[in-house]
């Protein structure tokens, strides 16, 4: 089972109908409900401090039956936190988040960085973005890629070392070696095959793959 959440981010509506799925869990962040709007889509859970929000978009809301959670304007935490929470407790084993990424560099950033919460582990989180998806992979672990050849994929530790990083599938190897944060040593990597294989021993490793045309939901 996968959740969907809609942050208040740039989105591109044909990307975001590419991956979307029939039985989807549909969670709008906040200003996120646009998208869901512009998509046709309802969700099944609104939730943030609805700001964002007109009082006909909340009546609609219920008059629809979405569950609608609201939080107060002054929090400490953004409803991009407070959607991955949610979801985090539901019976999913993935989450695609659209939307995420955009203009203001510190939403970006801090939205990456939302995914080494550590109630998101044991989830699979992918932060999709027109021709870019970004994971994070926990060590010990590993996670594989479908792309195309000539897609890139770029390797970047987050907080520390990742320790005993191998990849398969990628024209420059590494095989039980160690990236350093801080270094660019993992930007950039190739797809040979269709699918890339990172395996991580130790450490938070940022996985951002590009590809060379639109992403399609496998």
């Amino acid at each position: 089972m996968r959740a969907v959440i809609f942050a208040n981010g740039v989105l591109n509506l044909a990307d975001a109908r590419a991956v979307l799925r029939p039985g989807d869990i549909v969670i709008a962040a906040d200003g996120g409900l646009r998208h869901c709007q512009e998509l046709g889509v309802t969700p099944a859970v609104v939730i943030g401090d609805l700001d964002s929000l007109l009082p006909d978009d909340i009546s609609a809301l219920q008059d629809a039956d979405v569950e609608i959670i609201r939080y107060p304007d002054r929090k400490d935490q953004t409803d991009l936190e407070l959607a991955l929470r949610h979801a985090s407790g539901l019976e999913i084993d993935e989450i695609l988040v659209l939307g995420a990424l955009g203009a203001r560099w510190d939403m970006t950033i801090a939205n990456i960085l939302l995914l080494a919460a550590p109630e998101l582990t044991g989830l699979t989180v992918r932060l999709i973005d027109s021709q870019q998806e970004i994971i994070l992979l926990r060590g010990e672990g590993k996670i594989s890629f479908h792309g195309r050849k000539g897609d890139t994929l770029s390797l970047l530790p987050l907080g520390q070392d990742a320790r005993g990083v191998t990849v398969v599938g990628l024209e420059y190897p590494l095989e039980n070696g160690d990236l350093r944060f801080g270094s660019t040593c993992g930007i950039s990597n190739v797809l040979i095959e269709e699918r890339a294989t990172v395996y991580l021993q130790q450490g938070l490793l940022l996985c951002a793959l590009s590809h060379q045309l639109p992403f399609t939901s496998p």
